[in-house]
């Protein structure tokens, strides 16, 4: 069995690779669902000692299948967004301590002390269904922030307009993670100069708005902000961590998290450095469902291991929690 805490101390390449194809192993004997996806593939266990030779399950099974490696009592089950009558994702937990474990590390490796900031969220999508992951990990970094400011706001933009702007002018840091199209409709109500409020996107239009390219959406929501740069987050119903930009849409990963970026007319065979392809998911932190995830987007991974979200393959259903891009 391989001891969770592993999973979050990786400090190097070679102890990545290490403890991923130890995962690879585990979850072949013990995860049914992605066990006779490898064996459909003819793969041989033992001669697999890349992470490019590890066979990466399509997101869509976590729609068709149960896909979980033991046989603990589910905790949680997190459930993707979708328009009437499309089928979701359902992403079975069987250690919710795991996933707290991602979010509030991989939060404190790129910003810091969450007791740090006042966490406003923006998210009334999310809030208006059950099961949202995002909504599950926004709610615990409120608490963990220990203000009184921090907290939800629905569709009472006027409130949060106050609150934001009253913050801002007396210094304190602040955090406002909004859904794209919440956050332009807060800035048609207001436009802003902030000068302490780091501004992060999650992503998705939920057919409320059309989607437009991510440079684009930048400079609208830099300019109604009043702030050089935005801020994104990148995570899915299927994965318990997630990726953050820091600016100009370029993501970097937790130490116990990487992407390899697939050929798109082979899925079986990787592009270099630099060149757009499938984005497929090692998330160490999946270790009770599957950690290695063929997903439905396009990007390029670059040398430095950070990468960038161009969009998404033809046909694939549009789902909440990514960076929507054309």
């Amino acid at each position: 069995m391989i001891d969770s805490q592993d999973l979050f101390t990786i400090s190097s390449q070679k102890q990545f690779e290490k403890i991923a194809l130890k995962v690879f192993r585990y979850q072949y004997e013990n995860n049914k669902v992605y066990r006779e996806f490898c064996d459909f593939l003819n793969t041989d266990v033992k001669k697999v000692k890349s992470l490019q030779q590890i066979p990466f399950l399509p997101i869509q099974f976590f729609k068709s299948h149960t896909v979980v490696s033991n046989t603990d009592a589910i905790q949680e089950t997190f459930t993707s967004s979708g328009t009437t009558g499309m089928i979701t994702s359902k992403h079975l937990v069987t250690d919710v301590s795991l996933y707290e474990q991602s979010y509030r590390l991989a939060f404190s490796e790129f910003y810091g002390n969450i007791e740090d900031y006042a966490v406003l969220a923006l998210l009334p999508s999310y809030l208006e269904r059950s099961g949202s992951s995002l909504i599950y990990m926004v709610k615990d970094l409120i608490e963990l922030s220990n203000n009184e400011h921090s907290g939800f706001y629905l569709n009472n933009y006027d409130e949060l307009i106050s609150k934001l702007i009253e913050l801002d002018n007396s210094g304190q840091n602040v955090i406002l993670i909004g859904v794209t199209y919440a956050l332009l409709d807060l800035i048609e109500k207001q436009n802003f100069q902030l000068k302490n409020t780091i501004i992060m996107e999650t992503g998705g239009m939920k057919g409320k708005r059309k989607e437009i390219i991510r440079e684009e959406l930048h400079e609208i929501l830099c300019l109604g902000f009043g702030v050089s740069s935005i801020h994104s987050e990148y995570g899915m119903t299927e994965l318990l961590s997630q990726a953050y930009s820091l600016g100009n849409g370029i993501f970097e990963c937790p130490a116990w998290t990487q992407i390899l970026v697939r050929d798109t007319e082979d899925a079986l065979t990787y592009v270099d450095f630099g060149k757009t392809g499938g984005v497929n998911v090692i998330d160490l932190a999946n270790i009770n469902s599957c950690s290695f995830i063929a997903t439905q987007d396009l990007g390029k991974k670059y040398t430095n291991n950070s990468f960038e979200i161009l969009g998404r393959f033809d046909n694939s259903d549009i789902r909440g929690c990514n960076l929507m891009v054309l």
